[in-house]
């Protein structure tokens, strides 16, 4: 699953499910752009795995719901690395757990500005360029809260369906200039964020210890989400656009 030649950027890339995805396609042999917020020693110590797994990497900062700090991203990884021809959405935060009566208004727009809004302007900005590019791919990184679209959490379910849509809107636009565009829906991952989920939700400590209890005896790890990614950018992917990839070891009704 050769990406030698290409250029990704991932949002998110400096920790967590963004991080192994940086350091997965930098092992197929693409060069990799790790955008970041505010963590400079995360983001630094990404680009050092991506560059061990034989990648060029550079790491940017830039809050992905600002237009502005996204169009000069753009500008200097295709200035620095190439023209992007990977492009996965991957940045997000979560909501706080409030009713949608006693959701602030702040939180609302900025959650859903981070999993929306920021997708869509990257897209906008990276398309005019990745249709002159032999293949074009651009994932996004949604939940499984889609599926289930649970209560307390309407910031994050509303962001996360709205960037699905995007999704499905850029397919049809973009299967003409041989763009793919596809949905990685993980549940949940044993990252940080996922620790601090649990912690939060159900008052566990370790998440280790749903492990007896979770699918094939263990919590999604990053790297599995990172594995649905190479496939979908890769050639071994030359037919699936369009579609959302659940990624929470369950079956298409739950199971």
């Amino acid at each position: 699953m050769s990406l030698q030649g290409r250029v990704a950027l991932v949002t998110g890339g400096g920790r967590g499910v963004g991080r192994a995805i940086a350091v997965a396609l930098a092992e197929d042999g693409a060069d990799v752009a790790v955008n970041y917020r505010r963590d400079d020693a995360a983001a630094e110590e990404a680009v050092e795995l991506v560059e061990r797994a034989g990648g060029t990497a550079r790491a940017y900062c830039a809050s992905v719901d600002d237009f502005e700090q996204d169009r000069e991203m753009v500008e200097a990884v295709t200035a620095e690395l190439g023209p992007i021809s990977i492009l996965v959405n991957n940045a997000g935060i979560a909501s706080r757990g409030n009713s949608v009566a006693d959701t602030d208004i702040a939180e609302m727009q900025r959650v859903v500005a981070t999993h929306a809004f920021g997708p869509h302007y990257l897209s906008k900005l990276v398309i005019p360029r990745m249709r002159e590019a032999k293949r074009g791919d651009i994932v996004m990184i949604s939940s499984s809260a889609t599926r289930s679209l649970g209560a307390n959490g309407a910031p994050y379910n509303m962001g996360k369906t709205a960037m699905e849509a995007l999704a499905v809107t850029l397919s049809k636009e973009e299967k003409p200039h041989g763009i793919r565009v596809n949905v990685v829906a993980p549940g949940l991952v044993e990252t940080e964020m996922g620790r601090r989920l649990v912690r939060a939700t159900a008052g566990v400590d370790d998440i280790k210890t749903l492990y007896p209890d979770s699918p094939f005896g263990h919590v999604c790890q990053p790297e599995e989400v990172a594995g649905v990614v190479r496939f979908l950018v890769s050639d071994a992917n030359s037919y699936v656009t369009g579609e959302r990839l659940y990624v929470d070891g369950s079956g298409p009704y739950g199971a």
